[in-house]
C-alpha cells in the first residue's frame, strides 16, 4: 500500500541537506515501491500564520506518515509543533531523522545533533540517524505503529484499574 510522507524541517538552515534526502534516491526509490513525497517547502515563507497553517494542512492531506528531518534548529522552528500536532490528529505515523551527518553545501557535517522537537518526544516517536537504506522500512514501521490500535491487554488493564 502507498505511504505518502510529509517532511517537516527547518527550511532556512537545512534545505541543502533536505534536498540531499529528497534527491538521494530514497524518495524516488520508495516512490516506485509505493511511497510518495508530499512535503511543503519554500511556499510558506512569505505567508502569514493562518496561510502557513492552511498550506501545512493541505500538505498533510493524503499523507500517512510524517517524518521530521532534525537539523540544528528544527526544534525551535516556528511551525514544527503545529505540523506534528496536526499529523497526530490525522493519525499519521511519526518518526524523526537526524540529518547532521549529511554534508551541507560547503561539504561539512555537524558533529552535534540538533535537539529533538519536544512534540516528537511527547508522542514517543522513534528517532534515527539518517540511513538511506533504512528509510523505507522506518516509514512502514511508523505507519504500522500508528495503525496497530491499543495493546492486546489494553482493555483488561483498564478493567483492573477500576476493580
Amino acid at each position: 500500500m502507498a505511504r505518502r510522507v510529509f517532511f517537516s524541517f527547518h527550511y532556512q538552515d537545512d534545505i541543502f541537506r533536505v534536498n540531499v534526502v529528497r534527491k538521494s534516491g530514497v524518495v524516488l526509490g520508495t516512490a516506485a515501491a509505493g511511497f510518495q513525497d508530499a512535503s511543503l517547502w519554500g511556499k510558506a515563507k512569505k505567508k502569514g500564520t493562518a496561510a502557513v497553517k492552511r498550506l501545512i494542512d493541505q500538505g498533510l492531506e493524503g499523507t500517512t506518515v510524517t517524518c521530521v528531518l532534525i537539523g540544528q534548529k528544527t526544534a525551535s522552528r516556528r511551525y514544527v509543533t503545529y505540523e506534528i500536532g496536526q499529523s497526530v490528529k490525522r493519525g499519521n505515523g511519526l518518526l524523526g531523522i537526524h540529518i547532521n551527518s549529511i554534508k551541507d553545501i560547503k561539504g561539512d557535517t555537524n558533529f552535534w545533533r540538533g535537539e529533538v522537537p519536544a512534540a516528537l518526544e511527547k508522542y514517543n516517536a522513534p528517532i534515527y540517524d539518517w540511513d538511506q537504506n533504512s528509510f523505507g522500512e522506518w516509514v512502514e514501521k511508523a505507519y504500522q505503529r500508528a495503525n496497530e490500535g491499543p495493546p492486546k491487554n489494553f482493555f483488561e488493564e483498564i478493567a483492573r484499574m477500576f476493580r
